[in-house]
This record gives C-alpha cells, sequence and structure tokens, in this order.
C-alpha cells in the first residue's frame, strides 16, 4: 500500500506520541454506535458489525490512519486529475483565474467523507478545514486551495497544531484569504493578525486588545505570495523591523532578514499559550461531546494539549477515552451536510466506474442542503451547534436529496446495492417485525414507541398484520419506508 508524503510524516508523529488510555471495553451495541457516530461520518452496511468485533484495534487504526487500506478512495480521488497540480501548474494551464480545480477539491472531499476507510482522518480534516478557514471556492484561492487542503490541513489534521498553524500562516491560501499578502511596513492590514487571535488561537477575550492586534499586523508584514509563481515567499522590504510585545511574547527592533523567524516565533508562542490550549479543547469537546461541553473535561483536554506539545493525537485519545465522551450519547445533532453524506454511506452505494461516477452530482447535491464542503464564507468555519442549523427550509432541503440518494432518483450514476439488501434474511413476517428490523438496520438502534407507532401508520398497518413476501411494502414502496426513516429525528442523532 503505497502512502501519501501527508500520510507518511502523519504516521511517524503518531508512533512517537501517541501512547494512552484505552476505550472502556467491552461495549455494547449502543456503545458502538455511539462511538461510530462520533467518530466517522456514518454507519456503512457491516461497519458496526466490523467495529463491534474489535472496538480497540478499529480505534486504534483510525487514530493511525496510514495503516489502513483505503486503495478503493484513493482510486475515486485519483479520478480528479486538476488537484494534483501545483499552484504554478494551476496558474501556467488553463484559464487563468478558473475555479475548476477548487470545483475538483469539492468533489474529491465529498467523496472521502462518502467513502474513505480513514473516517476519522476525514472528521478531523473537516474539523480544522473550518477552524483554519479559507473558503472555497473563492476568487482568492483559486489557484491555490486544493494545495492548502494537501500541505496544511491534511498533512497536520493528526500531527501537531504549532506546526499546522505555522504552515496555514505561511500559505498563500490563507496570506491571501486574510489579506496579510498585501500587508506592508508603510501599510499594515491587520484582517490575519486579528483573525489568527480571534479565531485560531487564544480567542477574543485572552486581553491582546487592539493594541495586540496591530502589533501582531505589524510583525507578519513581509509574509506574502510571490506574483508570478503564486506561491509563499518572504519579502524582507515590507517587514516592520520595529519591538512588539504581546500576550508574554517580545520581539525587539531587528533586522529585516530576521522578520520571517520573528513572525514564526509569534506564531509557535500563541499555539502554545494557556489560552489557546483551551479554546481548541473546548472546540473539539463541542464537536465530539456536546454544544456546551463540560468544563472538567475541557480543563483535561487543555492540559493535555500543552503537555503534549501541542500534538492532536493524545488530546483525540482523551477525549475519547473520557466518562463524559461516554455520558454524551444522542446528545449532539448531525448538521446538514452529515446527515446528506450519513444517507449516502447508509445506502452502500459506490461512484459508478465511468468518468467521476456520480460524485460531482453529489457534490452540486449539498450545495442544495445548504452545507456545501469547505464553503463557508466568513473565517470562523462552518457552526458545530444545533441551534445554527435550525431551519425548515434547510431541513426540507436535506429531505429531499436525501430522498432522491435513496430512491436512486440522483445521482443515477452511482452503483447501488440492491433495494431488499436493507431487509433481513428471513424476511420477517409482521409489519411491526419489519418496521423494528429497518429501523436497527438504519438507525443502528431499536425503534422508539414514537418510530414505531408512526411508521406502522405510514404503511397503514397495525404491528400483527402479516407480511407477506410479494407486500409493496417490501417491494416497489421499499425505499420510500427507507427515506422515511432516513428522513426522521433519529437518523440525524450525532
Amino acid at each position: 500500500m503505497a502512502l501519501s508524503p501527508q500520510l507518511t510524516a502523519l504516521h511517524a508523529r503518531i508512533t512517537r506520541y501517541s501512547p494512552g488510555a484505552s476505550l472502556p471495553l467491552p461495549l455494547d451495541a449502543a456503545g458502538v454506535r455511539h462511538l461510530v457516530r462520533r467518530l466517522t461520518w456514518g454507519e456503512t452496511p457491516g461497519l458496526l458489525e466490523e467495529v463491534r468485533r474489535d472496538p480497540q484495534a478499529w480505534f486504534e487504526e483510525q487514530l493511525d490512519p496510514a495503516r489502513i487500506d483505503d486503495s478503493a478512495c484513493d482510486g475515486y480521488a485519483a479520478r480528479f486529475t486538476k488537484v494534483r497540480r501545483s499552484i504554478t501548474e494551476v496558474r501556467t494551464t488553463g484559464s487563468f483565474g478558473n475555479w475548476d480545480t477548487m470545483f475538483e477539491l469539492g468533489m474529491v472531499t465529498t467523496a472521502r467523507y462518502a467513502w474513505s476507510r480513514r473516517q476519522l482522518l476525514e472528521v478531523v480534516c473537516d474539523f480544522w478545514s473550518n477552524h483554519l478557514n479559507a473558503t472555497c471556492p473563492s476568487s482568492d484561492v483559486w489557484d491555490n486551495r486544493h494545495d492548502y487542503d494537501a500541505t496544511v490541513i491534511r498533512r497536520h489534521a493528526l500531527g501537531s497544531f504549532e506546526e499546522m498553524l505555522v504552515a496555514s500562516a505561511k500559505h498563500p491560501a490563507m496570506l491571501r484569504y486574510l489579506d496579510n499578502a498585501s500587508s506592508t511596513r508603510r501599510a499594515p492590514n491587520e484582517n490575519y493578525a486579528r483573525e489568527v487571535m480571534e479565531l485560531h488561537t487564544v480567542g477574543v477575550g485572552a486581553g491582546y486588545g487592539e493594541e495586540g492586534v496591530r502589533a501582531a499586523a505589524r510583525v507578519f508584514t513581509g509574509l506574502t505570495v510571490d506574483d508570478k509563481s503564486g506561491t509563499y515567499r518572504y519579502d524582507p522590504n515590507r517587514h516592520d523591523t520595529s519591538a512588539a510585545s504581546l500576550l508574554g511574547w517580545s520581539t525587539p527592533a531587528h533586522a529585516a532578514a530576521d522578520g520571517e523567524a520573528v513572525a514564526t516565533s509569534l506564531l509557535r508562542h500563541l499555539a502554545r499559550h494557556p489560552a489557546t490550549a483551551t479554546a481548541l479543547a473546548r472546540k473539539l469537546a463541542v464537536r465530539f461531546v456536546a454544544d456546551d461541553p463540560p468544563a472538567s473535561l475541557v480543563s483535561r483536554l487543555a492540559d493535555v494539549y500543552t503537555r503534549g506539545g501541542t500534538q492532536v493525537v493524545p488530546v483525540l485519545r482523551a477525549l475519547f477515552t473520557s466518562e463524559e465522551f461516554w455520558a454524551s450519547a444522542q446528545e449532539k445533532t448531525r448538521r446538514p451536510l452529515e446527515g446528506f453524506v450519513a444517507a449516502v454511506r447508509l445506502t452502500g452505494s459506490t461512484p459508478g466506474p465511468d468518468g467521476w461516477g456520480g460524485i460531482d452530482d453529489l457534490y452540486w447535491q449539498t450545495r442544495e442542503v445548504g452545507h456545501w464542503p469547505l464553503a463557508w464564507a466568513p473565517p470562523n468555519g462552518y457552526p458545530d451547534v444545533a441551534a445554527a442549523w435550525r431551519s425548515a427550509g434547510a431541513t426540507m432541503s436535506r429531505w429531499n436529496e436525501s430522498t432522491k440518494v435513496v430512491h436512486g432518483w440522483w445521482p443515477n450514476k452511482l452503483v447501488r446495492r440492491p433495494d431488499r439488501s436493507v431487509l433481513p434474511d428471513p424476511l420477517p413476517t409482521t409489519f411491526g417485525a419489519l418496521v423494528d428490523a429497518l429501523v436497527q438496520r438504519l438507525l443502528g438502534r431499536p425503534a422508539t414507541a414514537t418510530e414505531r407507532s408512526a411508521l406502522l401508520a405510514f404503511t397503514e398497518h397495525g404491528a400483527g398484520d402479516a407480511l407477506r413476501a410479494d407486500d409493496q411494502w417490501v417491494g416497489w414502496r421499499l425505499n420510500t419506508l427507507v427515506s422515511t426513516v432516513v428522513n426522521s429525528p433519529g437518523h440525524m442523532e450525532r
């Protein structure tokens, strides 16, 4: 199995920095479901059983994705050729300013979410893509956003946050997106300096104030983008060499040639600041535990982050083995993209053999859902709390697109499993048993009394009514019943 440079580097770091706690074994069915729903983009046929057989082994592999054979998904990603080009190649091939490479990145991202076996990596990449957001598609990053995804987010997602922050600050995507590329000693632009502290590191409550923003903006002058190649460069002629101090860090007046090292020093200080440890710990706890996570958990995770030198995997291990994580089942709600991708995964569909095989169609469907991968416009990334997504219109859009997928109406290029593959063998003999089996298969848990009653009413049958092998509800109307379960609140439990 050939590994990308990003995964090879990740494996080396994880192997070195990731001793630690185990899962609270043995896991019952509810525990397996909880683990899968939090660490993946949703169940696939057979995934719950795979995890149940050896939860610890599955967990360890997910924390070290280089150990996982993901050749099938790698093959799907390889269909997209433009994202494999360098920044300079994008700028010199095809139309200048063309958005096709960004669209391909969105399609590849959608495919990885839906079909990668390295599911935790994909969940964490989504987390960091939002934390260090550079909107895709957008005009500022037309030639470089795919490289930002590969060399910043994916290379460091399970590595060191400190290294990821430095890589982000020196990448043309971030430099253009937050305007540091145009910042000079005569006219320092405060946009990146403000966001790197408010959003990326210490948080607005850390006490740096406007003076701190101005000081950081001066320090970051000179980090810019080469106009010809479109790649990062440091320009000493743009750098403000004056003394600066903020948040316990300082630099004396210095030579312009030393400006890049000074800027890097500030970034590393911010990454290791106690306020950053707390901010990142809380944000990870919001993603994986609860919209308002326990302060005790945040404090412990922040301590792990600090003691581990900003390494991500030890924090995740501490999080996933914590009592708070295991007590939080069903306390999170899937966001629209998560619900839609989970519906795709439930069907067991795969890309068709020709061209993009329907991956492109799925990507455009996520736009209809209102949660387009990587596309949040403001720099703070997509929100990760349920209250931000309460919208009747958005819910209806997700229902519509998920229903299309379940029925095979769109994308019609996907290779579908037989509709009846969701049914148990032997076939249930009553409608009550049919409803119970479908909910167990699709939601990974027994039906509630409300769900059972509603689904039986939908079929216009009682629980004890006999089910024939040729009944319409296990024939041409089966997908209608399946889509009703997929569009239920139970499907959106994260």
